[in-house]
């Protein structure tokens, strides 16, 4: 899962989910409260910023803006360096891991750092640019001045204030439980294609053009990362594998730190990862395959946030290497593509599989019209589908 767990309520929007108070009878009493410190803005520097802030549950748990970056600090006045992502269907990520033939796998963050949900709450509460608490000190100080801290006590142990590291790893573990709890708010697997794996919806024509152009080698090829049939047990498809790739996506210029031409988010090889950079350069530029359950939904894609439309990120994908001009700044009559990249990472970009396997000239692996079939079988991954 990606840093920026909250941001600039005025430029993000907030509250609660009206479905989540039905789902909350059922939760533990520390899921319960997890779910009062997820939605609680007094718990940053601001005081006006919470998970909820950004993850709205209304938004499929993702932002309600476009902005490529969002806006935390005690000012609400520092821009982060990742778009935010959903927080819907986490639960199941295993935690980091090389696969036998070397293909990093797992993890939460963008770039797999975190090894757990309670691992991965860590940052946002300190981190400058979201909720911008100087130490697990200052948290623990605010939550001990919130009206549920007498629960919180009951939870964790009468003297629980009295030590931060403790109290801040209660703070993490129940937001955990209460993304795993939660099921009806953080997975709730009620999509139209959801209903129809079941056999209880039907997809329309187009939808079903989309289907199978999602899953043809030769086209969209999106299965390839993107599972969409039923695991092995019968559960219903995630839509990633929880492998990475590097696609080479343009730079933005509205993210601020971008505006430094050294800069560089090489995603599993740093900013924010240090361990992988030396013996495993060929990742530099890598970014975890998210799931794509509710995509339709969201106003910015991919880490950068450099896309505002599935449309766009689709012709994207298809005329990357087709048409390199559309989408790289031309230098000397010539695209400089994977400007996101240094020169040496550049060779990492995926132009191996269909549809990257193009050179200009070559007929894009997608229509127009097949984009848009493709784009309206994605729309049936959202969720919240009533027949």
């Amino acid at each position: 899962m990606a840093a920026a767990l909250s941001i600039a309520l005025a430029a993000c929007g907030g509250g609660e989910s009206a479905s989540s108070a039905a789902a909350t009878a059922s939760l533990s009493d520390v899921a319960t409260l997890g779910e009062k410190i997820f939605k609680d803005g007094s718990l940053s520097a601001s005081g006006r910023v919470s998970c909820a802030t950004c993850h709205n549950p209304d938004a499929a748990h993702a932002q309600t803006n476009n902005l490529s970056v969002q806006l935390g600090g005690a000012k609400l006045d520092v821009p982060g360096f990742r778009a935010t992502p959903s927080l819907r269907y986490l639960s199941s990520t295993p935690a980091f891991y090389f696969q036998a033939d070397g293909t990093p796998t797992g993890g939460f963050n963008r770039d797999g750092r975190a090894v757990n949900l309670t691992d991965q709450a860590a940052r946002p509460f300190l981190a400058e640019h979201e909720m911008a608490n100087a130490t697990a000190q200052a948290v623990v100080d605010k939550l001990s001045r919130a009206a549920y801290a007498a629960d919180f006590r009951r939870a964790f142990g009468d003297a629980v204030f009295s030590n931060p590291d403790t109290a801040f790893t209660g703070v993490r573990y129940a937001l955990q439980r209460y993304q795993q709890e939660s099921t009806a708010e953080f997975q709730p697997f009620s999509s139209k294609y959801d209903a129809f794996l079941t056999g209880k919806a039907s997809l329309s024509d187009q939808e079903l053009r989309g289907l199978a152009l999602f899953n043809s080698p030769s086209k969209g090829h999106c299965m390839a990362c993107h599972p969409s049939a039923k695991g092995a047990d019968g559960s219903p498809p995630l839509f990633t594998d929880f492998t990475y790739d590097n696609l080479g996506v343009p730079r933005n210029s509205e993210i601020p730190a971008n505006a430094d031409a050294g800069y560089f988010d090489l995603g599993l090889c740093g900013p924010d990862r240090s361990d992988l950079v030396a013996s495993r350069p060929d990742l530099c530029g890598a970014f975890k395959v998210p799931t794509l359950r509710n995509v339709a939904t969201r106003q910015v894609l991919f880490h950068n946030g450099r896309f505002k439309s599935l449309k766009e990120a689709l012709r994207f994908y298809v005329t990357r290497d087709t048409n390199p001009e559309l989408w790289y700044p031309v230098v000397s009559g010539v695209p400089d593509k994977f400007n996101d990249l240094p020169s040496q990472y550049r060779r990492n970009v995926n132009v191996r599989e269909a549809p990257y396997n193009r050179k200009p000239g070559d007929v894009p692996a997608l229509s127009d019209a097949e984009i848009d079939d493709v784009i309206a079988f994605l729309a049936t991954l959202s969720d919240g589908y009533t027949p």
